[in-house]
């Protein structure tokens, strides 16, 4: 295998602005331009997965993988295979420019004959993992337990109907709790990749939400225990693999946690794709975690309007994640999370370097999307509109209703009398979407003022 994996990139990637013509180039990436104050960096913390990347083959149900992956190679050593692949993700890391990764304990550790060994895996890795991020300075923005591939994980971890399986993923998140906090991770994800159901005949749903209720539980319990001060991470999916999954969307997340005493607890790893398979845009799973304080931390991509799967595509929507991001920066921002790219190469982007020209167009199109955001916050249109119309609220009967001084049939007498006589109002939509667009319109102004003025 090669020690230099991605010899044709040489040097970070660099900004070369809108009119460059460079592949490898960032057109509108800039780490230290300034957005509302803050530098754009700060404002998207960007993290690479390891698992798309790096640990999958590019193969799907009808076909094996086609990509340019030695280290995938079954007849390697599985630790040396392990070396070789973090060496090569840490290499992109640090070529494509970004601060963070994220990463499953299967994505870099193999699993072993025993538990011990697998364990013993892990602390090597860990350890290797280390000496990397000293040497570049890169951090982990979450770690997480690969609770769905292994076959003992067919019927769900947690709501296994084996508590034999239940022990083993607790173990297993355990030692990744573990791991995760000694590489200083500024959270941890669980993903209930099976935690679902393929048929209602054999499925005891309230035990399965009381199996589900009590590891979630213990794996808080276990963060306070060791000191680990990152944020614990749900991320919900509607289906697929099994079809239903428990963590359905962000409100029932929110749901399940306000019912078990969980609600301080957990927030939540908002995904796009899952988002549009939930039947919600991506932008209402935003402002819905924003609005009742369980907002995390973000997995970037997109699905195919024409596809009912998961196809975990790199984004490159302007529009969507604009609206996103609005919503992040009118809460004020992201705290432990980030932007992670949690998206898949498509099976025909086979060359080294495809994995580069994926992530600069997604990069730039999360940070034409922040201007776009920070544009909006920063006129306060919406926002002005947005307040004239709870206006009354404000006014001496919302007030007096929102504080329990009035009672139903107080209200009742007053419009029974005249008193009050609502008319509708218009919510001006198009006004709405207009601004928006408008917005996305001018986000490259400066850009061209400064070309037009020779700078």
């Amino acid at each position: 295998m090669d020690d230099d994996f991605f010899s044709e990139v040489a040097e970070p990637i660099p900004f070369g602005g809108l009119d460059s013509t460079d592949p490898l180039a960032f057109k509108v990436y800039e780490p230290d331009r300034l957005v509302l104050g803050k530098r754009m960096e700060d404002h998207l913390r960007i993290a690479v997965c390891l698992w798309h990347s790096f640990n999958w083959p590019g193969s799907d149900v009808f076909g094996s993988g086609t990509f340019d992956r030695p280290w995938l190679d079954p007849r390697l050593d599985p630790m040396i295979a392990a070396r070789a692949k973090l060496d090569a993700a840490f290499e992109f890391v640090t070529k494509l420019g970004v601060r963070f990764f994220c990463f499953h304990d299967r994505d870099i550790a193999p699993e072993g004959r025993t538990f011990a060994e697998t364990r013993a895996n892990l602390d090597a890795m860990i350890d290797h993992a280390e000496t990397h991020m000293a040497r570049t300075g890169v951090k982990l923005l979450w770690g997480t337990a690969n609770l769905f591939s292994h076959p003992r994980y067919a019927a769900g971890a947690a709501t296994n109907p084996d508590p034999e399986v239940f022990a083993y993923a607790a173990a297993q998140v355990k030692a990744m709790l573990e791991a995760t906090h000694r590489l200083g991770g500024a959270n941890y994800v669980l993903w209930g990749g099976r935690e679902g159901y393929e048929t209602l005949l054999n499925t005891d749903l309230a035990r399965e939400e009381a199996q589900l209720a009590r590891f979630l539980a213990m794996v808080a319990e276990h963060k306070h225990r060791i000191g680990f001060k990152g944020m614990l991470l749900i991320e919900p999916k509607p289906q697929e693999p099994t079809k239903h999954q428990y963590d359905y969307d962000c409100a029932t997340v929110h749901g399940f946690l306000a019912r078990h005493g969980l609600a301080g607890e957990y927030r939540v790893n908002i995904e796009a794709n899952h988002a549009t398979l939930a039947g919600h845009s991506f932008h209402h799973e935003v402002a819905y975690a924003v609005a009742t304080g369980i907002f995390g931390s973000i997995d970037a991509n997109r699905g195919d309007y024409q596809n009912g799967w998961d196809t975990d595509q790199f984004p490159n929507s302007v529009d969507e994640l604009a609206l996103a991001l609005y919503e992040i920066l009118r809460a004020g921002g992201l705290t432990t999370g980030g932007f992670n790219f949690d998206a898949k190469l498509r099976r025909q982007s086979m060359g080294r370097t495809d994995l580069f020209h994926a992530h600069i167009g997604g990069i730039d199109t999360l940070a034409r999307a922040l201007l776009v955001a920070g544009g909006m916050i920063e006129r306060g249109a919406l926002e002005r509109l947005r307040e004239e119309r709870y206006a009354g609220w404000a006014g001496d009967l919302g007030r007096s209703i929102l504080s329990g001084e009035v009672l139903l049939e107080m209200l009742a007498g007053r419009v029974a009398t005249g008193e009050i006589d609502p008319h509708p109002v218009s919510g001006r939509q198009e006004l709405l979407e207009n601004i928006v667009n408008q917005e996305i319109w001018a986000a490259d102004r400066p850009a061209r003022d400064e070309k037009a003025a020779g700078r």
